[in-house]
């Protein structure tokens, strides 16, 4: 799974800007068509398209976030197999996704029309640690609940 994720990371990252900008511009502008069925606006054509445009840089973090959230979930659960949970589990995995993400922001410096920023290091190291953190939440609800559930059977 991990190997998909960097093989789908890397591949949006080589594409030139051209390429990069239509294809989150279509996918900003199907977003907006859909809430503008869902809630019945009614918007126009021209203020679909200003919608649209307005709301395609926020959708490009947010999906730099949700990329590096996954790796983060997929990371932190491979080496907790091999490691005991506690800071060193997850300091190794904030330090591997954000050189992951370092990484990948090299990579696209060499792309026509795209730039590296430390900017998007620094949001896909926190999407990466989000997704550590929903992991280590996930598994205390999960011990938590165990727990409860002990109590009831033997009660």
């Amino acid at each position: 799974m991990l190997g998909i994720l960097y093989f789908l990371i890397f591949s949006f990252s080589a594409q030139d800007s051209g390429r990069s900008s239509s294809l989150s511009q279509m996918i900003s502008e199907e977003c907006v068509g859909f809430v503008n069925q869902l809630f019945r606006a009614g918007w126009d054509d021209a203020r679909t398209a200003q919608m649209a445009g307005n709301f395609e840089y926020p959708l490009r973090k947010l999906a730099h976030f949700s990329e590096y959230a996954c790796m983060g979930v997929l990371v932190y659960v491979l080496w907790s197999q091999w490691m005991e949970r506690g800071r060193r589990l997850y300091l190794l995995t904030v330090l591997w996704v954000f050189f992951s993400a370092a990484g990948d922001e090299f990579h696209q410096y060499f792309v026509p029309g795209r730039s590296a920023s430390f900017r998007d290091v620094l949001l896909d190291t926190c999407g990466g640690a989000f997704g550590m953190l929903f992991c280590i939440a996930v598994g205390a609800l999960a011990v938590r609940l165990g727990k409860r559930r002990k109590r009831r059977t033997s009660a």
